[in-house]
C-alpha cells in the first residue's frame, strides 16, 4: 500500500503557540501507508514520501528508532494503550522527525493518539514525560539517522515478525520487503562476495550501543536538547 500524502501548509493555530507558518508534510494521517506493529516500515514509507513530494525538505527530516538493553520503552498517549494514560510498553518504537528551524521540531507518531504532527516539546512531556520516575531498565534511548541515509541503507525481511512456525505474529504489509543495496562502496563489496543487497539490517538500529550502528544514540535528555531549541 503505498502512500498518497500530500504536502500543505501547517495552521499554527492548532498548536502551542503562533508562528510564520510552515510546510505540514503530510496532509492527512489517514492517507499515509501504515500497518499496525510495522512502525519501522510505516515511518520507511514517510521518508519515501517526502524524498518523492519534498525533496528540498529530506535534509530536514530524521527518523528515531527508540529501545533501551532490556528491550522495554514505556511511552504514553499510545492508540495500543488501555489504560487512561494509554500506556504501553515497546520493546522499540519508531517515529518521524521534520527539523525545519532551530527551534522548531514536529514529530509524526502515526501509533500516537496525539495531533499529526505534534510539536516536539509537547510530544516528549506527554509521550515520554521523564526518565526520572522509571527504574533503568525502562529508560529510552534513541538512535537518530537522518531520513535519506534511512531509505539508502535500510532493510527489513520482517523476520521478526514471524514465529518459529513461520507463521505472522501480525500481518504484514502488502508491498515487497524493504532491502537495500546500501552505498557504491558496500555494492562493489557485496558484488565480490556475490551479494547484491542486504535483507535485514533492523537490529543494528534498535539496538542502542553507541559505538555501534547507523546514526548517534541520545539519552532522553540528550534527545531533547538536539531537537528543542526554544527562542529566548
Amino acid at each position: 500500500m503505498t502512500s498518497e500524502c500530500k504536502a500543505e501548509v501547517i495552521n499554527d493555530s492548532n498548536f502551542e503557540y503562533k508562528k510564520q507558518s510552515i510546510i505540514n508534510l503530510f496532509s492527512k494521517q489517514g492517507d499515509c501507508s501504515y500497518v499496525s506493529c510495522y512502525c519501522e516500515e510505516n515511518v520507511y514509507k514517510l521518508c519515501q514520501d517526502v524524498n518523492k513530494r519534498n525533496p528540498n525538505e529530506v535534509t530536514k527530516c530524521y527518523v528515531a528508532f527508540i529501545s533501551n538493553l532490556s528491550r522495554t520503552v514505556p511511552l504514553w498517549r499510545q492508540r495500543a494503550g488501555k489504560d487512561d494514560g494509554k500506556l504501553v510498553v515497546w520493546d522499540y518504537h519508531v517515529i518521524f522527525l521534520y527539523h525545519p528551524e532551530v527551534d522548531r521540531c514536529l514529530v509524526y507518531d502515526l501509533d500516537s493518539e496525539l495531533p499529526f504532527p505534534t510539536y516536539i516539546h509537547k510530544y516528549v512531556t506527554e509521550t515520554f514525560r521523564t526518565d526520572q520516575i522509571l527504574k533503568p531498565d525502562y529508560f529510552r534511548f534513541f538512535r537518530i539517522i537522518q531520513a535519506i541515509e534511512f531509505l539508502r541503507d535500510f532493510a527489513s525481511d520482517r523476520r521478526h515478525m514471524k514465529r518459529s512456525d513461520g507463521s505472522w505474529i501480525k500481518p504484514p504489509p502488502n508491498y515487497p520487503a524493504i532491502s537495500s543495496s546500501g552505498n557504491i562502496l558496500s555494492q562493489i563489496i557485496f558484488l565480490l562476495l556475490i551479494f547484491l543487497v542486504s535483507s535485514h539490517n533492523l537490529e543494528d538500529y534498535i539496538q542502542m550501543d553507541s559505538t555501534k550502528g547507523p546514526g548517534h544514540v541520545l539519552s532522553l535528555a540528550q534527545f531533547v536538547k538536539h531537537f528543542y531549541k526554544p527562542t529566548s
